[in-house]
């Protein structure tokens, strides 16, 4: 059967395989069909975070048609995502600085970045969908109540939701024509994961993120790795994918659970970052809030609260804020309005990715007060900003996307879309992250939490520190280790 009509043994119905294909003809009589092209596939530097990550990206139709240029066939391993948020490209982060880490030459291949292609036009038209969701759904009671949080959290659940994603992954495949096919793939979302598996490529592996088990994820053939037990039994069973009806298990081998995917430079310095963090407390140093805004650019209004709510704080230097907005520029103008006193304290970081860099590092073992304001227009510069300032950060403010992994303290407010709250209740019960925290009184107090006891922070910084003797943060550097086996177990046989 094509992967469209059953998952795992799973059969559609006549009506949603139809659907399916009414989906992908829809795309193609909008953007076309580029199934016969010869799209070349070169790797290039990346002037941006190919230092840091060792990381070289792939691009598609540059070169002549039919080419293929500049592959390691022994050491590549190949990071397939897209940017739909930051999330995914902060996955594909961890997992390049993993295989950078161990040796290993990581290609990003971001299939929403070939404008030319078919695969781009489509992965476009649906970010810009969800980007309008996400903002629409903070502005709208009713339009989160009714429309959003179903389509987040049951919707994208059901087993149904799977087929119109792979008869639409079809028109992805192309810009792997000439990509060597036993280069192992790690897709990041599950999209670059279906369209290598159409495209022929024989070592797939499919990174799934959150904590929420929904069959929007599903990418048969390529093996899954999974972030939390939780999830693990959720997909295993495909527990609620079909209504009441019990569905055939995924096989055993299709599904490996590997702990949080997180980038190696972080892993490594857990323990003295929290001890930094733990002396700064101690001696009475200002308290590092790491604010940061996702990529549909919402929820400014709460991060405007409770940058007004520590401002006093800040200026008895008692509390200093880092805050990125990403690569939303005009968030910085909202901010100055709904937090009328930043002005007087904050020193901005536009646009100057070496200058960031050094504040980064020199925060680890200096000084910080005031307000520092990231802003970037570049993705690899908005997004990675994050993660060098995470490391001299006291307590990360977020929503529980895929930064609720993340081994620092963390202070979770509301979610943007159902399937998040699983990553706030997973945090908090590993003991490094806050309940997540539905409105500004609760978010506000939770800060209160951070800045005045004695316990919060610390507590946090022990769990951390456990979870990474138990291994819970190696999920990157096992992820790489499955898919370097996988082609190693195909050149055995």
């Amino acid at each position: 059967m094509a992967r469209s009509e059953s998952v795992y043994g799973n059969v559609q119905s006549t009506s949603t395989v139809r659907k399916a294909e009414k989906s992908k003809q829809k795309y193609i009589k909008k953007f076309g069909d580029d199934s016969n092209a010869n799209y070349s596939a070169q790797v290039v530097e990346n002037p941006y975070i190919g230092d840091i990550l060792g990381v070289r990206n792939i691009e598609v139709g540059k070169a002549a048609a039919g080419t293929s240029e500049g592959f390691d066939t022994e050491k590549g391993i190949i990071v397939g995502n897209i940017r739909m948020g930051f999330g995914h490209y902060r996955i594909s982060m961890a997992m390049a600085s993993a295989a950078n880490s161990m040796g290993l030459t990581p290609y990003w291949m971001d299939l929403n970045s070939y404008p030319e292609t078919t695969c781009t036009k489509v992965i476009s038209a649906q970010n810009d969908l969800y980007s309008m969701g996400s903002r629409i759904s903070q502005k709208s009671r009713l339009f989160n109540k009714f429309v959003w949080e179903p389509i987040n959290y049951t919707g994208f659940k059901k087993l149904s939701y799977n087929a119109p994603d792979q008869k639409n992954a079809e028109l992805m495949a192309p810009v792997y024509k000439n990509v060597p096919k036993d280069i192992p793939v790690i897709g990041t979302h599950v999209w670059p994961a279906q369209a290598a598996l159409h495209a022929g490529m024989k070592y797939v592996v499919n990174a799934v993120p959150d904590n929420w088990p929904m069959a929007l994820h599903f990418a048969e053939g390529a093996v899954h790795t999974i972030q939390c037990h939780y999830a693990y039994q959720g997909y295993r069973t495909m527990n609620g994918m079909d209504g009441n009806n019990i569905l055939k298990p995924m096989p055993q081998d299709s599904l490996i659970y590997t702990g949080h995917y997180i980038d190696d430079e972080l892993v490594r310095n857990i323990e003295s970052d929290n001890k930094a963090r733990l002396d700064r407390k101690a001696n009475g140093k200002p308290m590092r809030f790491l604010l940061t805004i996702g990529g549909a650019g919402a929820q400014k209004e709460i991060f405007a609260a409770i940058i007004n709510e520590l401002m006093p704080d800040i200026k008895k230097g008692k509390a200093a804020l880092y805050v990125n907005i990403g690569d939303y520029m005009n968030v910085w103008e909202d901010l100055r309005k709904l937090a009328p006193d930043m002005d007087l304290l904050t020193k901005t970081h536009f646009n100057d990715w070496a200058e960031t860099r050094k504040f980064c590092e020199d925060a680890i073992t200096g000084d910080v007060e005031g307000i520092h304001l990231f802003c970037h227009e570049n993705i690899f510069e908005a997004v990675y900003a994050t993660n060098l300032l995470m490391r001299s950060c006291d307590v990360l403010v977020t929503k529980p996307s895929e930064l609720a992994f993340y081994p620092v303290p963390k202070l979770f407010i509301k979610r943007i879309g159902g399937h998040e709250q699983w990553g706030a209740i997973h945090s908090a019960e590993m003991g490094d992250g806050s309940l997540e925290c539905r409105d500004i009184p609760h978010t506000l107090q939770m800060a209160r939490l951070f800045l005045e006891d004695d316990v919060t922070l610390k507590n946090m910084c022990d769990a951390i520190d456990m979870n990474k003797k138990l291994g819970v943060y190696d999920g990157a550097y096992n992820a790489v280790k499955i898919a370097m086996n996988l082609k190693k177990e195909g050149a055995n046989r």
